[in-house]
């Protein structure tokens, strides 16, 4: 019997079992497919700060990344603190970029235009100016999740870490009111607390519970170019594009509430020499349809802001489901409709770069301590379920794909 099992080896359930094995406790993280088999693997491995509006997820985020930079130490999975560069197309947008970082009370630079290409030599010439983050920052996100776990397993604190892949959860075991563990396809699996971090699959594990989370893919594709390692003006082994860039209408994308597509040009380099190109959102259910047209307009905007992109070859692209809530705020913490049941999960897209910061909230209330950050915000029976709050017609669908 664990005193922990996560269920979920994406990268939050990960660092939910890191933490929480560092606390001392044992832990079983199971999964039906393979380690970063979900959102995780289908993700281009985002720490950001600059995304965030002010508010409890812009200080889960700035908690984050101050933890990702010290488990950068245990290596192996490209952490890069790259910085992050928003680009404004006109003077207005310019003035609001400049008034968000103002009040996210974060690190930034206000970059007029006639500076932008001393930080990115290859932008287009005719954008209005942007906002420098150094604090973002980019990992692979397999790796990171895969790293993780080995070190948790290594127990670094008094604790045990075990993972069982290809093993199906299908429900919860009980002592009255309270969960005790989780039923599988393998058997029963038993523990003092059971943790939900199955990403986009959230809502549908908190159902098995009798319990109701608003947890939705929205479907998102990436472009990944052929390798660009040779000198560019000049500088061999010089990168075409040094930061995460995207444009403000990025930001916009991320808290909106709509489920049709939405694009907006989101470029980054790699250190393998590629380049990923974003981003889309639209909520489809789990449909992974390839659409041309939504590849065409990404790599159109990407051309856009990065016009020497036009010489370059796509190699392949994918795609993945981020968990959207309604209010854009993960969901953390224990389940008072369903005691012994914890949440992890409704990061959207910013799961990979909340991961450590809800892993070691969710470890110091598993090991009776009070979180570093005020919970509230992110409780699982925050969201009004008397049905009208929840999308029915996006829930169609979701059966498509087993828990």
């Amino acid at each position: 019997m664990s005193d922990v099992i996560v269920v979920g080896a994406g990268v939050v359930g990960a660092a939910c079992a890191y933490y929480a094995a560092r606390a001392g406790l044992d832990v079983t993280v199971v999964d039906r497919g393979p380690v970063a088999g979900g959102t995780t693997g289908a993700g281009e491995g985002n720490i950001l700060v600059s995304d965030k509006e002010p508010g409890p997820e812009l200080e889960l985020a700035v908690l984050s990344t101050k933890l990702w930079e010290d488990l950068s130490g245990l290596g192996g999975f490209e952490y890069e603190r790259k910085g992050g560069l928003v680009v404004a197309e006109t003077d207005e947008i310019q003035r609001r970029l400049a008034e968000l970082a103002g009040k996210q009370g974060v690190e930034h630079t206000v970059v007029p235009a006639a500076e932008l290409r001393s930080y990115e030599p290859h932008l287009a010439e005719n954008l209005a100016g942007g906002v420098h983050y150094p604090q973002d920052a980019q990992v692979q996100p397999m790796l990171a999740a895969a790293r993780l776990l080995r070190h948790g397993a290594e127990s670094y604190g008094h604790g045990t870490l075990h993972v069982r892949t290809g093993v199906t959860v299908t429900g919860f075991t009980r002592s009255g009111d309270r969960v005790t563990g989780v039923r599988t396809d393998q058997g029963d699996i038993l523990g003092g607390a059971v943790v939900n971090a199955a990403g986009t699959w959230g809502g549908e594990i908190a159902a098995l519970a009798g319990v109701e989370l608003p947890v939705l893919p929205r479907r998102g594709f990436i472009l990944v170019t052929e390798p660009l390692n040779g000198p560019h003006d000049g500088a061999p082994g010089e990168p075409l594009i040094r930061h995460k860039v995207y444009t403000a209408a990025y930001v916009t994308n991320v808290a909106s509430d709509s489920a049709d597509l939405e694009t907006s040009a989101v470029v980054e380099g790699t250190p393998s020499g590629t380049v990923l190109i974003g981003a889309s959102r639209e909520r489809v259910g789990f449909d992974r349809t390839t659409s041309l047209r939504v590849l065409a307009r990404l790599a159109g905007q990407a051309v856009a802001l990065f016009p020497a992109l036009a010489e370059v070859r796509v190699i392949r692209s994918y795609c993945g489901f981020r968990p959207y809530c309604p209010d854009h705020l993960p969901v953390i913490g224990e389940d008072p409709r369903a005691p012994g049941l914890y949440h992890a999960c409704g990061h959207e897209g910013a799961g990979i770069g909340l991961a450590p910061a809800t892993g070691l909230v969710l470890s110091q209330l598993l090991a009776g301590r009070r979180p570093e950050l005020d919970l509230t915000p992110f409780r699982p029976d925050r969201f009004a379920l008397d049905g009208a709050a929840l999308d029915r017609a996006a829930l169609d669908g979701l059966g498509e794909e087993p828990v």
